[in-house]
């Protein structure tokens, strides 16, 4: 059992702060990585998770890509920092959270694809500008950010 689940046994649904990472992994061909998530079901995301006892937000971003994707990255950029009343999430059980989200770059991963079964659907690579428009909004707004500063040179963003 993890932190999250232990913490959720003594404080039920009440309100809790979480602390998360994800990671935006881009490829040789400048395409980003998504997950299409089982939860919500179908939607596109970041790979990434919440904090364990004793973690960095770098080591939850490493972490969380390695679980989901079997994919190591080595250097990270930071992109931001994501927190505040509209990061506030009521879970379809009632659960209540608001998360705080380091939001991290990199660029080639190393290793073999590998999907994990139990939290996700599938994952893929898509170019900027070819973004699906299911992703979950709280990562939608994070690659928006992270293309304007990194790709400004795209006139739109999904």
């Amino acid at each position: 059992m993890g932190y999250v689940e232990e913490l959720r046994k003594l404080v039920g649904h009440r309100p809790l702060i979480f602390v998360g990472s994800v990671v935006v992994v881009i490829d040789e061909l400048g395409r980003i990585l998504l997950q299409q998530r089982k939860f919500p079901e179908g939607t596109w995301g970041i790979p990434g998770g919440l904090m364990e006892l004793g973690e960095s937000t770098e080591d939850v971003a490493r972490r969380e890509l390695f679980e989901e994707t079997q994919l190591v990255v080595d250097e990270m950029t930071l992109i931001n920092v994501y927190s505040g009343p509209e990061h506030f999430i009521r879970a379809a059980n009632g659960d209540e959270f608001y998360v705080v989200t380091t939001a991290y770059y990199a660029e080639n991963a190393k290793g073999d694809l590998v999907i994990d079964q139990t939290e996700s659907i599938t994952f893929k690579y898509f170019y900027p500008h070819e973004l699906p428009n299911n992703i979950v909004k709280s990562h939608k707004d994070i690659l928006d950010e992270f293309l304007l500063k990194y790709y400004p040179f795209l006139s739109t963003v999904n």
